[in-house]
This record gives C-alpha cells, sequence and structure tokens, in this order.
C-alpha cells in the first residue's frame, strides 16, 4: 500500500535505508543473477592502491564506472563488475621504508627480504574496509566478495605468461640507460612516471672553466644546474655550426671560449669584454682540456676530457659548452658512447649509489648525498680558481610521484620493452578506441604515443612480482619463465607463492656448462602488473580462455586524465604487443577534482571538505549528481565547493521530491474523497487531450530519446544537464499549472488522467535517473511500486528500481508542435513575470491585460491555443495577440556597450554614442534583422548593441503598458492600477497567508481546519477587503474562514499575527502551539570583539560566531580562519588571548561571546580593558516571508556595516548580496525594510549609517514556484 510523504525529508538518512535495503535483498548480486543469459559488457576497473583513503578523484571516477555499468545493465547487458587492488610498489615500499626506518638495500639486506615482504604484506590492505565502506555508501555497485589484487599468486602468474610472450617475441632486453631514478626508493621510474610530478624549483647555477691542454690562459666555459655530477665529467660538447668566440674579460683578463649568442651568460654589457677570435665551434673538435677533478683521470687512455661536437647544444641558454657526465644525462651517455669516450663494457664512471650518495671514489666527498654536496662541490671549485659564477636558477623539475623527492638522472642496468619499433602499431590502435572527449585521443594521449620510448619494466625493489628471468653470471644464458609449473619442470620445485622469497632461492641447471642460472634481483614496475590486469584478473590463458577470448578488448574504461601517461598507455603497449588490437572499446577521461582556490587538494593544507562529511550532510546522490554535471566529465578540472553540492538538493532534488509527494498527496486525497483505488498500467491508459499533459508526455519521450543516443555515445555531460532541465519542467511548469487538476478540481475524470501523466513521467524518470542517483530514484520507486497495476508487469522480479530496464522511446507520443507552442508560452510568461518584478507588481495582484507581439501568425495562434495558462500564471484578465507593434506605439531604441565599444572606438566613441542614440526605428528594426549597421563610418554588430523597447510617448499607450522582449517575441503588460484588482490582491496576500500558516502547522491538504480572523483596526481597509472576499478565499483554502473569537472548546493548530497593509492581521487555525517573535536588543547572532596587534600597528573588528542564529557556528579553527581573512593575516602565525588566557582548540567560544580577544604574533599581551559593546557597526536581519535555504533554519541574522573598524564599508548593493547569503536565498531578489508592514524601504538612497543596530526586515520577492 502507498504510504504518505513526509514534508521534509533528511536525505542521508534516507539513503542509510536505502542501503539497509539492497543489503537485505542482495540486489546487487541479484541483479547479476538476473541478467547472466543476457550478452556481456565488458568493464575493467582500474586498480587503486589500499594504502590510502580514497579521495574526490576516486569518487569521481568510481561514480563514471557505476553510471555506465548501471545504464548497460538497464539497458539489457550482463556487466561482471570486479573491484581490484594494486598491491605492490612504491606505495607500500615507502610507507614500510618511513614507518621502520630502511634508508637503503643493505638495510633491507640485514633484515631479510622475507621479513620486508612480510610488513609489506600486512599494510597492503589496511584501508580495504574504509575502501569497501566509501564506495558501497556512494552507491556504487561493484563485487568486492570476487575482487582481484595484484599480489594473488594466480594473478602474478599471468604477469609471468605476459613477459614470456615479450621475451618470446623479441621484444625484451637489458640495457644500461639513463633513466629517472628515486633516491628516496633507491629505483629507477619509466618516463611516464617521471612525467607525473614537476614542480618549479631554485636550483644552483654555476659556470666554470676547462682550460686548455695546449694552451692553459685560455679556457671554455660550461654552465650547469647540477654540480654534483661535475666530479664526473668526461667531456665538453659544443655545436659546430654554431659561431663561438674567444675573449678576454676586460675585468680579470681572463680569456674565455663560449658561444657569441650567449655572451649573455656572462656580461652584461659589451663594454665588459673584448673579442679576440671567432670561428665555427668545429674549429673545437678533439681539443684536450684539464679535468676539474682527477677521481677519473685514467679515462684519459680512452678519449675522455676533450671537446665533443653534436648539434643538440642550443643557443637557449647556458654559455654554449656544454659539460658531459655520461652517466647522469641521456644525451651525455648517447654523444660519449658515439665518440667512444665511454663503452658498453667499460667500467661506468657512475660514483653515485642507490641512496643518492657519492661513493668512495669520490674521495673529497665520499657519503654526501648529492643535492647536499652541491654547495661544497662550489666551494671546492672556488678555492681550485675554477669557478666564474655561481648563484641560482629556477626551472621545472621532475619529482618521485611516491616520495614527492627530487629525481636525478642515472644511468642503470635495466630490463626494457621495445616500445619504439611499434609507435605505429600504438596509434592506429588508438584511432580504433572512442574516447571521450575526443581531442584527449588526438592531443594528450596521441601526442605522447608518438614519443613513446622503450619501458623500463624492472625496478630494483622487493615487494612486486619477481621478473621471471634466470641468468648466467656473464648473462650469455637467459632463461624466461611463463608459469609456476614451468618453474617447477625447470627447478625441481613446485612454489604456491611467486614473490621474491619464495623464487629468488631457486636455481635452473644451466643448458651451456655455465653451471646454475640464477634468478636476476629486479622485480616488476607495478605498472606493468596494472597493465596486465585485463589477462591477469581471469588468470588467462590458465583459466577462463574462451570467456576472455569472447569478451575482449573491453566495452568500457574510465579513469583521470592523469592516466593518459599511465594506466592507458601501459593497457594499450600490452594489448598492442600481445595480440595487435587495442585493450577498450570506449573511454572516459575526468579531469581532476581541486580545492575550492584551485590549488592541489592537500590534507596538508585542509584545503578541501573530508567526502564523508559531504556524505553525511547531503547524502551521496547528491555529491555524485554535482561531480557528472561539471566540466570534470569533459576532462577539464574542477574546484569543489561545497555549495555546489548543497545546490544540487535545492534545485533539483527538493523539487523533484516535493512533485513526487504532491502525486502521493493526491492520490492518498483521491482514495480518500472518493474511494478510487489508483493503479497505473501504461497499457490501459488513455490518452489525454489536455494540451499541457501531451507536453509533458512528449517532453519525456524526447528526453528518453535523447539520453539513449547520448549514453550510447558516452557522452555524460551533456545528458545530465538535460535531466536537471527536466526536473525544472516537470516541477516549475506541468505541476505548478496543473496543482488544480492533480487535486480534483476539474472532476474527478480529468484528476485521474493528471495523475495518469505526472505518475508516468515520476516514473520514467525514476528509471533514467536511476544510474546516476541511485539512492533518490529507489527512495521514490519502493512507493510509486504500489501504484502499479501488477497485470502490466513483464519483469519477473521488480523489488528494486535498478532491476527494471530502461524506459523505451514511444514515438508516437512525441509532438514537437506542442513543444515549441508551450515553449513560446513559457517565453511569454517569462517576459511577463520580468515586467511585474521591474514594476514591483507581486503576482497576487491581477492586472487587466497581456499583449504579445510576434510577428509569426502561426506562432501568435500557438501562443492562443494556451490562454488559460498565461492568464493564470501571469494573473491578468485578458490575452491580446498583434503582429503590429506600431498600432500600441512601440519603437526600438539602442544602448551602446560602453564597455566594449570604448575600448576598441577610443576617442571616436563619443560621436557613435551620440550618433547611436538618434538611430530611427526603421534603421534600428533593419539592423534587428541583418545583425549589423554602419553608425558614423564604424560597422556595429548584435554584440555592440542592444536593442530595447520605448513607447512613443506622443500614443496614448505610453504610460499604460510596460513592455519587455527576447529575440523572437514582444509582451506588454497592462500595469495602469485598478482598484477592485488591487482588493483581490489583497486577498491573495490573505490567502497567501493562510497557506503558509498550514504549511508551519504541518498540515496536509486533506486535514480538515478552521480558519478564523481578526484585523486590527476593526472596520479599515484590510478588514473591508477580507470581509468582501470571503467566498474568494473559502474557494481556494478549502476551508470555512469566520471572525474573531475562537470558541475555547476548539484545539488550536496555530496562531499567527503578521502585518499586511497596514494592519495587523490575527489568524489561528484550530490545535497547538502559538509562534511569537522576540524583539531584538543588540545583534542577535553571537560575536567576538577583536584586537589585533602586529608590527607596531592595530587593528579593531569583529567576528560574528554564527550567522544566521543558531546556524553556521564557528569553532576556533573556523575563527582562526575568519581573523586571518578579515585582517589579511593569511601567512602569518598569530595567537589569539582572553586577557592573558590563550584560546586553544578546545576553548568554548559561545563562552566568551560579546568579549575582547588580542591577537599578537606570540607574546602575551600586557593587558586588556574588556568591551561588551560591539566595535563595528551592524543591522539585524530579520527574514519575513521565506524560509533560508541551503540547509539552515535561523530567520535572524546580523550584517556589519564595516569590517575592521573603519575599513570594507557595505554598500547598498553588498547589503542585499550579503543578506542573500546570509539565508542562503542566492539567486533571489530581495527587498529590505524597516518595518514588518513594508511602508518604509531601504533604498540606494537610504545611508547606511543611519541603519545601525537597527532591524531590517527582509522580504523575498516571490516567484511563480511560489
Amino acid at each position: 500500500m502507498v504510504q504518505p510523504v513526509a514534508e521534509n525529508i533528511n536525505f542521508p538518512s534516507e539513503e542509510e535505508k536505502i542501503l539497509n535495503l539492497w543489503k537485505e535483498l542482495d540486489c546487487f548480486r541479484e541483479c547479476l543473477k538476473q541478467s547472466k543469459n543476457r550478452p556481456r559488457y565488458t568493464f575493467y576497473d582500474g586498480p587503486p592502491f589500499a594504502t590510502g583513503l580514497p579521495h574526490y578523484g576516486h569518487i569521481l571516477a568510481g561514480t563514471i564506472k557505476d553510471i555506465v555499468t548501471r545504464f548497460a545493465h538497464q539497458s539489457g547487458f550482463h556487466v561482471d563488475r570486479r573491484f581490484g587492488w594494486d598491491c605492490h610498489g612504491l606505495p607500500v615500499e615507502y610507507e614500510i621504508d618511513k614507518t621502520i626506518g630502511i634508508k637503503g638495500p643493505e638495510d633491507v639486506a640485514k633484515m631479510g627480504i622475507a621479513e620486508y615482504n612480510k610488513q609489506c604484506r600486512g599494510i597492503v590492505m589496511r584501508y580495504a574496509g574504509e575502501w569497501e565502506i566509501s564506495v558501497q555508501r556512494l552507491g556504487r555497485w561493484i563485487d568486492f566478495r570476487n575482487d582481484y589484487k595484484t599480489l594473488y599468486p594466480w594473478f602474478m602468474e599471468t604477469v609471468w605468461w605476459v613477459f614470456k610472450q615479450l621475451y618470446d617475441k623479441g621484444l625484451v632486453y637489458r640495457g644500461v640507460k639513463v633513466m629517472p631514478f628515486s633516491t628516496a626508493c633507491n629505483t629507477p621510474l619509466s618516463n611516464f612516471e617521471s612525467n607525473q610530478n614537476y614542480k618549479d624549483v631554485q636550483d644552483p647555477s654555476v659556470i666554470v672553466t676547462f682550460p686548455l691542454e695546449e694552451d692553459s690562459s685560455v679556457a671554455l666555459v660550461a654552465w650547469t644546474t647540477t654540480p654534483w655530477t661535475l666530479p664526473s665529467n668526461l667531456s665538453v660538447c659544443v655545436n659546430p655550426d654554431m659561431q663561438y668566440v674567444k675573449l678576454q674579460d676586460n675585468a680579470s683578463g681572463q680569456v674565455f671560449i663560449l658561444m657569441e649568442a650567449r655572451l649573455s651568460a656572462l656580461f652584461k654589457a659589451e663594454s665588459e669584454y673584448t673579442i679576440l677570435e671567432r670561428f665555427p665551434g668545429s674549429a673545437l673538435k678533439g681539443k684536450k682540456y684539464k679535468p676539474l677533478f682527477n677521481y677519473f683521470e685514467k679515462c684519459k687512455e680512452n678519449g675522455a676530457f676533450r671537446v665533443l661536437v653534436d648539434d643538440y647544444v642550443r643557443e637557449e641558454e647556458g654559455t654554449g659548452v656544454v659539460h658531459q657526465a655520461p652517466y647522469f644525462g641521456a644525451d651525455d651517455y648517447r654523444i660519449c658512447m658515439e665518440y667512444k669516450v665511454i663503452q658498453k663494457d667499460s667500467p661506468p664512471v657512475c660514483p653515485v649509489d642507490a641512496s643518492g650518495c657519492f661513493t668512495a671514489e669520490v674521495t673529497d666527498f665520499a657519503g654526501q648525498y648529492v643535492k647536499d654536496a652541491d654547495k661544497n662541490i662550489i666551494k671546492k671549485l672556488k678555492e681550485c680558481g675554477r669557478l666564474v659564477y655561481s648563484g641560482t636558477y629556477k626551472h621545472n623539475y621532475p619529482f618521485c610521484w611516491r616520495s614527492d623527492t627530487p629525481l636525478i638522472y642515472k644511468a642503470v642496468p635495466s630490463w626494457f620493452i621495445r616500445v619504439e619499433h611499434m609507435v605505429d602499431k600504438l596509434l592506429a590502435n588508438n584511432e580504433q578506441c572512442y574516447w571521450v572527449p575526443e581531442f584527449v585521443r588526438e592531443k594528450r594521449f596521441g601526442n605522447w604515443l608518438k614519443e613513446a620510448r622503450d619501458w623500463a619494466v624492472s625496478r630494483n625493489r622487493y615487494w612486486g612480482t619477481p621478473i621471471p628471468l634466470w641468468v648466467s653470471e656473464d648473462f650469455e644464458e637467459v632463461v624466461c619463465v611463463g608459469s609456476v609449473d614451468e618453474l617447477a619442470a625447470l627447478t625441481g620445485v613446485k612454489v604456491s607463492d611467486l614473490h621474491r622469497e619464495s623464487v629468488d632461492g631457486l636455481t635452473i641447471p644451466s643448458r651451456c656448462g655455465k653451471g646454475v642460472l640464477h634468478r636476476v634481483p629486479e622485480v616488476f614496475d607495478c605498472w606493468f602488473e596494472s597493465g596486465s590486469m585485463p589477462y591477469a584478473q581471469v588468470h588467462y590463458p590458465f583459466e577462463n580462455r574462451k570467456e576472455f577470448e569472447d569478451t575482449f578488448p573491453a566495452d568500457f574504461i574510465a579513469e583521470g586524465i592523469d592516466q593518459t601517461r599511465g594506466w592507458f598507455y601501459t593497457l594499450l603497449v600490452l594489448s598492442t604487443a600481445l595480440f595487435g588490437k587495442p585493450p577498450f572499446k570506449n573511454v572516459i577521461v575526468n579531469g581532476l577534482v581541486l580545492a575550492s582556490d584551485g590549488q592541489k587538494m592537500s590534507k596538508r593544507k585542509k584545503n578541501y571538505p573530508d567526502p564523508s562529511a559531504i556524505v553525511n550532510s547531503y547524502g551521496a546522490d547528491a555529491l555524485r549528481l554535482y561531480l557528472i554535471n561539471s566540466p570534470v566529465v569533459r576532462a577539464e578540472n574542477l574546484r569543489f565547493k561545497e555549495e555546489g553540492v548543497r545546490d544540487v538538493l535545492k534545485d533539483v532534488f527538493l523539487p523533484w521530491y516535493n512533485a513526487y509527494r504532491f502525486l502521493i498527496q493526491n492520490v492518498i486525497k483521491l482514495q480518500k474523497e472518493e474511494g478510487i483505488n489508483f493503479k497505473y498500467n501504461e497499457a490501459s491508459v488513455k490518452e489525454s487531450d489536455n494540451i499541457m499533459d501531451k507536453w509533458i508526455v512528449s517532453f519525456t519521450q524526447s528526453l528518453i530519446h535523447f539520453f539513449k543516443v547520448e549514453m550510447d555515445a558516452y557522452r555524460l555531460y551533456t545528458v545530465v544537464p538535460r535531466l536537471v532541465k527536466f526536473v525544472d519542467m516537470l516541477t516549475n511548469w506541468y505541476v505548478r499549472t496543473n496543482r488544480r487538476r492533480l487535486k480534483g478540481e476539474n472532476g474527478t475524470e480529468d484528476c485521474i488522467m493528471a495523475l495518469e501523466t505526472l505518475f508516468s513521467v515520476l516514473f520514467s524518470m525514476c528509471r533514467l535517473m536511476a544510474p546516476f542517483t541511485p539512492f533518490i530514484t529507489e527512495i521514490m520507486y519502493q512507493n510509486l511500486r504500489h501504484l502499479i497495476d501488477p497485470q502490466s508487469i513483464q519483469d519477473k522480479d521488480t523489488g528494486s528500481i535498478h532491476y527494471l530496464m530502461l524506459p523505451s522511446v514511444r514515438e508516437s507520443l512525441i509532438d514537437k508542435q506542442i513543444e515549441r507552442a508551450v515553449s513560446q508560452m513559457q517565453s511569454v510568461i517569462e517576459l511577463g513575470r520580468v515586467i511585474r518584478d521591474r514594476k514591483t507588481i507581486p503576482v497576487k495582484y491581477p492586472l487587466k491585460e497581456v499583449v504579445v507581439i510576434h510577428q509569426d501568425p502561426e506562432a501568435l495562434k500557438a501562443i492562443q491555443s494556451l490562454e488559460k495558462y498565461i492568464l493564470e500564471e501571469l494573473n491578468v484578465r485578458q490575452l491580446t495577440v498583434s503582429t503590429d507593434k506600431d498600432k500600441y506605439g512601440i519603437r526600438l531604441r539602442a544602448e551602446p556597450d560602453h564597455m566594449v565599444l570604448g575600448k576598441r572606438l577610443k576617442g571616436a566613441f563619443k560621436s557613435v554614442m551620440g550618433a547611436i542614440k538618434e538611430l530611427t526605428n526603421e534603421q534600428l528594426e533593419n539592423f534587428q534583422s541583418t545583425g549589423s549597421i554602419v553608425v558614423e563610418g564604424h560597422e556595429l554588430h548584435e554584440e555592440d548593441l542592444r536593442l530595447m523597447y520605448t513607447f512613443d510617448q506622443n500614443h496614448g499607450t505610453a504610460s499604460q503598458y510596460e513592455a519587455h522582449s527576447d529575440a523572437q517575441v514582444l509582451v506588454l503588460l497592462d500595469v495602469t492600477p485598478d482598484q477592485s484588482m488591487v482588493d483581490e490582491g489583497v486577498a491573495r496576500e490573505v490567502i497567501n497567508r493562510i497557506q503558509k500558516l498550514r504549511k508551519k502547522g504541518n498540515l496536509v491538504p486533506t486535514d480538515e481546519i478552521t480558519v478564523f480572523y481578526k484585523c486590527k483596526p476593526v472596520g479599515d481597509y484590510l478588514d473591508t477587503v477580507v470581509k468582501g472576499h470571503t467566498e474568494f478565499i473559502l474557494a481556494t483554502i478549502k476551508a470555512p474562514i469566520k471572525p474573531y473569537p475562537v470558541p475555547a472548546s476548539l484545539d488550536v493548530i496555530i496562531q499567527e499575527k503578521t502585518q499586511l497593509k497596514g494592519s495587523e492581521l490575527d489568524l489561528t487555525l484550530t490545535r497547538g502551539v502559538s509562534s511569537v517573535k522576540v524583539p531584538l536588543s543588540g545583534p542577535a547572532c553571537c560575536f567576538i570583539n577583536l584586537k589585533v596587534l602586529d608590527s607596531g600597528s592595530e587593528q579593531a573588528g569583529v567576528v560574528l560566531l554564527e550567522n544566521p542564529k543558531g546556524d553556521n557556528r564557528l569553532d576556533v579553527h573556523k575563527l582562526q580562519r575568519a581573523v586571518s581573512t578579515i585582517f589579511g593575516l593569511q601567512k602569518k602565525e598569530m595567537v589569539m588571548f582572553d586577557g592573558k588566557t590563550k584560546i586553544t582548540s578546545k576553548s568554548d567560544l559561545f563562552k566568551i561571546t560579546g568579549k575582547l580577544l588580542q591577537v599578537t604574533p606570540g607574546a602575551v599581551p600586557a593587558g586588556a580593558v574588556n568591551n561588551n559593546s560591539i566595535f563595528c557597526p551592524y543591522i539585524n536581519l530579520h527574514l519575513l516571508n521565506a524560509r533560508p535555504q541551503e540547509c539552515q533554519k535561523g530567520v535572524t541574522g546580523t550584517l556589519l556595516l564595516e569590517n575592521p573598524v573603519g575599513k570594507n564599508g557595505l554598500t547598498y548593493r553588498g547589503l542585499l548580496h550579503e543578506t542573500t547569503k546570509v539565508f542562503g536565498l542566492r539567486g533571489r531578489r530581495l527587498k529590505l525594510y524597516l518595518d514588518e508592514s513594508k511602508t518604509e524601504e531601504v533604498t540606494e538612497d537610504t545611508p547606511l549609517k543611519t541603519l545601525s543596530t537597527k532591524i531590517v526586515y527582509v522580504h523575498v520577492v516571490p516567484t511563480t514556484s511560489d
């Protein structure tokens, strides 16, 4: 049986009930069971690390995945959704290293790999429980029971198989390569890992000399920002084609050689040097120089310490002479190899260990961390006379993505996958993938693929999948193992685990007489594992072979834009190498979620609200819809704002919920009053003749069609705005214009037709929105399902909205002509409302006539067909339509856009502006149709002029009508006063007060009441109006209205006195408690006075501890932030004192309200005189005719007219803006008064200083939805 719906709803607590329902019914597994025989839709979930808690980036990606997979299920597919965990690699090891103080490989050796890996295993799933709770709380349906973890032996075995396939194809090799190296994690990183975390840093900048052997008085000068590489220098390089100079430094007399184009690196003016000789760089080739240090002098025998040439040397920076340390720079390595300064088999000149410290070879700096050694190296060079210049240089530098420490570039032996040879294949496979948004495929990802380099997959670490290569000591004999069985056959040992502690000790007999083969010590980069997940998650090819091959590539994946250089890339490389095809068909790429200030979200800075707090305050659906209805789904960045989530609740969910509540209310009313049991059967429902019914049904079917087309194209960013707009159309147009029909005022048959229409629309909407907002749709459905005729149900199980398929498009119900007609009607009504607002004539007050002028007779015919709704919504007596604006004395006039034209025309603007004002109606009509006009020789366009309608003052209608228009239609409202209409407007005001009182008393329409009233003074205007309109009031409120007194025998529900038209209106509804307003003295809100003492200066001001009263209460942390903002102390550490007592996080601010706090850099103030009167002038606010919004309750508040004292004075516009913020009424138009009866308005002309300490009454100008 259908249940009554409460007026107020707490979305988070209702969502918790739905979670319990899903758990009780085991809904997710039931869905999978129901769909098991349907076509498969394959989805891969990128594995996160469980060493940290989920953040907004995870929530966003998870929501996108949940929406798409729910949509696929509701479109008739079977969708397996398995959660994955990335368990290996640097994130885990770095945590352990920090926890137990591991500094380098020697510490791990002491501890033993088995114990180290045991420690890693212990924290891998540290937050798994929190992840599961968080993911489920957000409404995401995914299988945690049947998950995959990269540490499972069967997962690792498939990773071995993948590598073996690559090895057998000749794609694996061992090489020494200069690579980004994390000294904190003691391991090389791949090129895409090093690109993930660049920062602007200040590094040392030095220029040093390399005296020539042939003439030591002449020296080459080279620049570097890595002084720590200078002890390893083996050569210098110049550009053979650039011009170089030998010159004398006029100050020191020294002779230097450098590139002529780079003289500015050493000298500020030409007078500082004398050029002795010019020559091309090629002339320097082969010249020998004296080494900076003698650590590697023996390398001289191999051609070290001479000038090499290469065109990579640029003229944009440095001196044009580049120092070469071949084992610390990729170009250095390439060039020195080319000139045979180093060779593949020569001992490397790489005196830096895995922790980034100099080895014993560099005697002067042995044991020093390279970055720390920079200053000592510079000092040594200065002492030796080899330093020409020392300073700093700001540049963009890579940091380790895990430890957030600077990377160095270092030559290390690594195992590589060949990628460069298959760039064309990667690009071709990428072309087969459908990317949303498309530019990511072409630009960001495509450009990355074009520059793809061989992939270093080995890591010199411990906790990971071991690389399955067994080698002889000379690396001549290599065996690659591809499975557990193969390992057992080769070693004679069957293992159940594949981690290092289980396989490192196993040996394989050599087939070439080289003794035994040992496993190489490296493990796989964890990106290799996540790139293998399509195969490893199903233990392919050892199990599930057919199932995998039938469903590969995946239909869909989704992750953040940062994965273009991570998971998306590794998936594509491996699937291309293994199968020659892409790994996925469709991918949605999301942008990054940033803090509200545009900065990266940071736990340390606390610059974002905790996700669980947001969900607990507003619900998961509100957070989901906020994220999905934002630029982040188009791969752009989102600045996360809590008020955005709150607005979803206010602007989407509450109106939608109220439409649903209104339906249920009237279904119950129909049952109670007419004895009719409402049941909906789509097959037997009659087609309505009502034009608004036809419109909303057509609009719904158009939405379903649009929804399916766009969702099939994975364009979530176009779908959500249309769904949100639909909520507005349903609630603010259909329900609003059909309230009387839905209440049964036009007869039972028409009522049932309207209810059937509203039910069908809400039911369709719930099914459409279910993938996006799984909770609210389930909440509504669990009640709506009792209104469905059991005979019409085709689905076997209808226990959850998520078991149902999406509604099919019923093309026969789509009527674009009716949709256009209603759209035109809406334009007319909206233009009329603007006129009423402009003239401050509330909709409650009826007007004589609305005139609609349109050039298209067909449009006027459509507008006339909806006359009833226009008259009702605008509260006018008569609608007139016309194509002739001249008849009403309407003329066009133009207003220039001062900012646009002033900037463009400069001096000519004044004369052009004068000419614009003289343009005739005919000229402007021509401009209106063509979009351009020439004025004073300047061509102007639509963006330069704003056209406005005005009345010919000589025409008789000039004072009668007020006009407003859009691009198509012109609306005139007859605004001449008429006493009978004014009286009716006052009667409607009385009705409005009664209905609001009903709401306050928590009454529903079916509750029977009697209204008693009393007007003071008796016999005055208000009293006369009420008596004269008793029947009108009665017909509207559907309850008897009687004059006082209230019989003592009746129960009072609620009583209230209000001011209306200069009289007091006292209303009582019979049963309850009275509600009396308390006059205010002093600030309505608790406050604290502040005196800031900083650097000898003193500022005074105020912080409100709450606003409105009882809401937005500050704690000490929020108070500190407020003080920093008000007094401009953001970058200063300040301390607050109450007298000499320091304010701490435990202080109760509301116990010291009204007191004076002193704020200092830390020193205890000498003493303070308490002052309980507020420092700043203020006003109190009282909300008259609306409820506060944005989850606030207080109707009284306080505004400071200046703050700090004497600064930031409030303007009239600021007063309006701040008032809307206090009561959460953003977007609403307000009027401010000095009395409850609204006779004395606060306007732009009111001096705000005169308002200090007064109460300002806030009137919210009603909209049509009110």
